[in-house]
């Protein structure tokens, strides 16, 4: 076992009591062990968070256990960075701000501390930053670039308008986080100057510099959606679709009703179902649905809720869309291999 090992199984124990001046401890004792803060960071408590986004997805940890075991990691973050090494070493300045609509604020904010402790100079403006705010920001403050965080596929449509509006302002992007894809595909389809797989390769490609882009360029011909209403049609009327569905599979399946907990996780995978729909038909990609779906079976099947009711969510679905050829194909083409 690593040192930083060690660390990651304390601070995991103190997390799941939800006993923040524990966790607070074990940061302050690797510190002290001579473990570098950004492998403190990265290496324990970025180790630890996703460990929590494991055990909720198997059905472990519940909402409220994660939510509580996220806020203790976001405030001992604080504790890794000494006052003197925040942004004193004039490597630049640089904006770091989520995708309007995402939540998951913590990677953005690792990567926030790690730049500091490069020397950069940092704006870190957390979760859920509309466009046309980020933009005023840009022009007040003048970065040198932007890193925009995104966990979720359904939020690629927001970003590819703050990727836009971005470089519109003179200020190249770098993109992270699981919804550009495990390759960065759809950073590149999205028209981002630069993609980073991690917050480490993320300061490496932020310290070499990113060129000012010498005009506005989102590759938006390439993309689908430009030539059809297919991704308008159901990303306008995703929650009459989702309750569409909803109402029908409660017919299907009566007994569904008396059990608020999977009426409620069905209601979630549903409306997720048509959002991952709709950004599947943004993309032109069918793999930005099939791997959701993938995904959401490996959970219903973590929580013992049955598979079939998918299956029927698709095709109920493929149905009030069989006017539409795109998606009623991958819809279709969905349900045949679950």
């Amino acid at each position: 076992m690593t040192r930083t090992d060690h660390y990651v199984t304390l601070l995991w124990d103190a997390v799941s009591r939800a006993d923040e001046y524990a966790a607070a401890d074990v940061v302050a004792d690797a510190l002290r062990d001579g473990v570098a803060a950004e492998s403190v960071l990265l290496d324990v408590i970025g180790a630890v968070q996703a460990e929590v986004g494991v055990e909720w997805a198997a059905d472990r940890l519940s909402v409220a256990q994660e939510h509580g075991a996220t806020a203790i990691n976001e405030r001992i973050i604080s504790s890794v960075v000494p006052a003197d090494g925040r942004g004193t070493g004039g490597r630049g300045r640089v904006t770091v701000a989520c995708v309007d609509g995402e939540w998951h604020a913590l990677p953005a904010r690792l990567l926030t501390e790690v730049l500091r402790l490069r020397g950069f100079d940092v704006d870190h403006l957390s979760a859920r930053v509309p466009a046309e705010h980020l933009v005023a920001h840009l022009h007040r403050t003048g970065p040198d670039a932007v890193a925009l965080s995104s966990s979720l596929a359904t939020r690629l449509p927001t970003a590819h308008a703050t990727i836009s509006a971005c470089r519109a302002a003179g200020v190249p992007v770098l993109v992270g986080g699981p919804a550009f894809g495990r390759d960065g595909r759809y950073a590149r389809l999205l028209g981002a100057d630069a993609w980073a797989p991690d917050a480490r390769a993320a300061a490496d490609i932020l310290a070499a510099g990113l060129p000012r882009p010498a005009h506005p360029h989102a590759r938006s011909a390439d993309l689908p959606s430009v030539s059809d209403q297919e991704f308008g049609l159901v990303s306008r009327n995703a929650p009459a679709l989702a309750a569409s569905v909803l109402e029908r599979l409660t017919e299907q399946y009566p007994q569904m009703a008396d059990d608020d907990r999977q009426m409620l996780r069905t209601t979630e995978d549903v409306r997720h179902t048509v959002d991952f729909l709709a950004a599947a038909l943004y993309t032109g990609d069918a793999g930005v649905f099939t791997d959701f779906l993938d995904w959401s079976t490996s959970i219903r099947a973590a929580r013992s809720a049955p598979a079939h009711v998918l299956v029927s969510a698709l095709e109920l679905l493929g149905a009030e869309l069989r006017e539409s050829p795109r998606a009623a194909h991958l819809l279709a083409s969905a349900s045949a291999t679950r």
